[in-house]
Order: structure tokens, then sequence, then C-alpha cells
């Protein structure tokens, strides 16, 4: 078997770097001969990366970096017929990804280590137009925050970054008339935001979409009806505060595989947000990739109700309990035998 690992050189103070002969010895362990890529500054370094090394059946892509570098790799093999394995090594600031698949976000060498484990999970990925995204895909103008906090500002302080953007941000926000479509229906109105996710963590928080799921097929549609901001900060403390916010009429909360945004206004750019970054402007039609990618994850700390499983499996499953439920209802006579 062969791994490729495509690392961002000056990512986590060049951590990724120092620990590259580590994270080889580790990978060679796992049975895989493996070799390694810098990206560079060009556009789209790491996709392309990506692309030419599942195309040459390399088995298993190891992204080293922050959640940029891993959304450019998973661009990279989305979209093709025969995708390999993918494994994550966090080298970011907020690193969502790595915090929703439980793995180690201090220590490159402990993160590779999960590889050793070999437990996979065939995670969702999110569809938006012709670009794919493994986290999140909003729109809005609470959105706007993450394109004005500065890289600088970013790589030194992690997602407080975010939240000290944010609170200087608050009094800006607009509603914006939208029209929203999703599985059982349509949300026409004035929104301050909508927001996809794929994963619980976002942001460095794991409360937002607190019942989410990484393979059910299903999006966390969570829909911001107010920009008052007062209301804004007590939505905020109440995610904080064990996720609370999805209850609160101010929200709409939902699940759902598709999922349509559309500004009312004309004259309005809706600018839409993949992962962080600008993923084009609405209308936008988002679509869930059920179980697209089969990634390593430490899923010994993973929770039961985050992984449904293959479906397949669930099929067997189902049907074993809908079996045994008949024999139940059946009448068992003093020897244990079904009469």
């Amino acid at each position: 078997m062969r791994a490729r690992v495509i690392y961002n050189p000056t990512s986590g103070k060049e951590v990724l770097k120092k620990s590259l002969p580590d994270v080889l010895d580790i990978l060679e362990s796992a049975g895989y001969e493996a070799s390694a890529y810098a990206t560079t500054p060009e556009p789209n370094s790491a996709q392309d990366e990506a692309t030419r090394a599942a195309e040459a059946g390399f088995d298993l892509i190891v992204a080293a970096g922050g959640d940029g570098t891993i959304n450019q790799v998973i661009n990279g093999i989305a979209p093709l017929e025969k995708r390999p394995k993918l494994a994550i090594l966090p080298g970011g600031t907020t690193n969502d990804y790595a915090r929703a698949l439980k793995i180690p976000r201090g220590d490159i060498v402990e993160a590779a280590k999960i590889i050793l484990k070999n437990q996979t999970v065939k995670m969702d990925i999110g569809q938006a137009g012709e670009k794919y995204f493994m986290n999140i895909g909003a729109g809005g103008s609470l959105t706007e925050l993450t394109y004005e906090v500065p890289s600088k500002l970013k790589s030194v302080f992690g997602y407080l970054a975010y939240l000290v953007k944010g609170a200087e941000m608050l009094p800006r926000v607009k509603p914006i008339n939208m029209r929203l479509t999703y599985d059982d229906g349509v949300y026409e109105g004035k929104a301050s935001m909508f927001f996809l996710g794929l994963t619980n963590s976002v942001g460095g928080f794991e409360n937002l979409s607190p019942n989410a799921r990484l393979d059910d097929g299903k999006f966390s549609l969570i829909v911001v009806k107010t920009a008052n901001l007062i209301e804004l900060l007590h939505l905020a403390a109440m995610v904080v505060h064990g996720g609370k916010h999805i209850n609160d009429p101010r929200i709409l909360y939902i699940k759902t595989s598709a999922f349509k945004a559309e500004p009312l206004d004309e004259n309005f750019k809706m600018m839409i947000n993949l992962d962080g970054e600008y993923g084009g402007d609405a209308p936008m039609t988002f679509i869930n990739l059920r179980q697209h990618i089969e990634m390593f994850a430490n899923l010994d700390d993973i929770s039961d109700d985050a992984v449904v499983g293959d479906p397949e499996e669930l099929e067997i499953s189902d049907a074993f309990v809908k079996e045994v439920e008949s024999l139940t209802n059946q009448d068992i006579n003093g020897d244990g035998q079904i009469s």
C-alpha cells in the first residue's frame, strides 16, 4: 500500500515540517510505502496534488495542515470515482475537523498514531455548486466575520480571534430577505444567517449542532432569524451553555439532505462561505454526499450517537430487530419453544 502526505510547510509554526520523519515512520509501521509533498503558494497546490496522487493509485492521502489544507485535499479527491482513504494531521488554528474526529490537536506525532489504530468512518461531505466542503456551508451577514479576520491574527490567537472580531462586527449585522428550501419545506423571510453543519464542531465550539452525525446523509441546518444585537448575544450564550439555542423560536433547526439558498433582494449579493472561505454567490444549491470519503478517526472517543454506520450493515441489523420483534409477539410455551 502507498501513502502520500500532503503538508503545509508553514502551518503551525513549521511543526509539521519538523515532525515529518516521525510521521513517515509511523506510516511505514502501518504498512504503507510513504512519501511526502510540500504545498506551495500556488493556488490549489494541495488540491492538485491530491487529485494526482489519487489518480496515481495511492491508497491513503494524509492531509497535514489547517482546515484550509484539508478542504483543498477533499476538493481534490471528492469528484473522483475511486477515492483513497484520508487521514488528517491538524496543524492550523481551530482544526474543527480534527476536533470532531477526536484526533489529537497538540501533537502531530500522536495524531499520526491514530492511523495505527486502523479505525475509519465513512464521512459525509457537502457539495455546493462545483465545490466541496467538509464542515460548514453558510451565508448571511453574520458569516462575513470569517472573511475579515486577518490570517496573522488567526494563526496567533486561533478561534479567539473570531470571537473578538465577531463582537466588533455584531452591530453591523443586518437581516437579509431570503428563501431557503430544504427537504421538508421552505423558509421565506428575513434572517441574519443560515448555516449547514456536517459535524458538531465549528470555530472551536462543539454545541452549535449538538446532535450532528458524521455519516447520516443529513446537514444540520440552522437559520438565525434575528439580527438584533441583544438577541444575538443571548443566542450565543445559549450555544455556549449546552446548545440550548436549537429550541429557541428565533432559530430554525432541522436536518436536511439538500438545500437551496436564494436572496430575495435582487440588489443584494449573498456570499457563500464554505469551510471559512469564500465559495461563490447565492443562489446556491447544497447536496449532502453521504459517506463519501473514508477517513481515519479515533472511534474509541467518538460518541456512538455521532456515527450511524454502514447502510448495508444497518439494513441487516434492522431486519434482525424486526425478526426478533415478530418472534416475541408469538406465543412461547413453558419449554421456551414457539407454539
